[in-house]
């Protein structure tokens, strides 16, 4: 069920527990992250606040401004530390959220994190009238292209011929692309895991290495048979590496 108050959308299971933050993707949403909440509800306050990546006036729909928007959700929500975990642009905002409140952060999990390098859609807007263009790169998301369910290419196909959701769309894309956090990495020193997909091709296997080689306390797992989104694609073997790293951390 989700939450509407003090203009922020949210999913909070148990506040008497220690808090999981996650974090969506640009064309990511609270569903993506069901398996997390099934699985660690009983042991964590699983928290998954909505990006307001379509409310925020254009000029501030940049990276950075999200993650002032996790900056003020965190301080409304009171909590004083909490585990973080981001997939794709939500990845990006773990970082910097990371490196701007260090005293805030127990621990971080990225999984197909932007932030070094990343495939875009890019001038696939040129196509964006084309269902089927837009189904085969919903598709390419993933390992097997029918996780990319006929509603996920829906809600895609009409975020992006929405001219006001489009224009967003790329103001994100674009500034996460001029915030490459290659040389702020080593600022990074919580305890970190990176969850990647060996099939993933928006943020390919490198990617994961790079990361993994410029934070210092991170520690990385491969699945195969996957893409972009492991939570989604492979959540069992994806819980099963997060619930191991979390436990280490009590």
């Amino acid at each position: 069920m989700i939450i509407e108050e003090n203009s922020h959308q949210y999913i909070e299971t148990d506040p008497s527990k220690e808090p999981i933050l996650l974090l969506h993707g640009l064309f990511g949403n609270l569903s993506n992250f069901t398996s997390i909440i099934d699985s660690f509800s009983d042991s964590y306050n699983v928290l998954l606040p909505k990006l307001p990546i379509f409310e925020m006036p254009l000029r501030k729909v940049t990276v950075r401004g999200l993650v002032e928007y996790i900056e003020s959700f965190v301080k409304f929500k009171a909590y004083d530390r909490f585990h973080l975990l981001g997939n794709s642009l939500g990845g990006h905002i773990a970082q910097i959220y990371t490196l701007n409140n260090s005293e805030k952060v127990r621990s971080m999990t990225l999984t197909g994190s932007s932030g070094l390098f990343e495939h875009t859609f890019g001038s696939g807007f040129v196509k964006r009238n084309s269902y089927e263009y837009i189904k085969t790169r919903t598709a390419s998301t993933f390992y097997d292209p029918a996780v990319a369910t006929k509603e996920m290419v829906d809600e895609v196909y009409e975020s992006v011929n929405d001219r006001s959701k489009a224009l967003r769309l790329l103001s994100t894309a674009k500034s996460a692309i001029r915030e490459n956090l290659e040389d702020k990495l080593d600022g990074i020193s919580c305890p970190t895991l990176l969850v990647w997909g060996k099939q993933d091709t928006i943020t390919p296997p490198f990617v994961a290495e790079k990361f993994n080689e410029l934070i210092v306390n991170s520690e990385l797992h491969f699945i195969d048979k996957c893409g972009h989104a492991p939570m989604m694609e492979r959540p069992k073997e994806f819980n099963a590496i997060l619930k191991m790293f979390l436990d280490k951390q009590l």
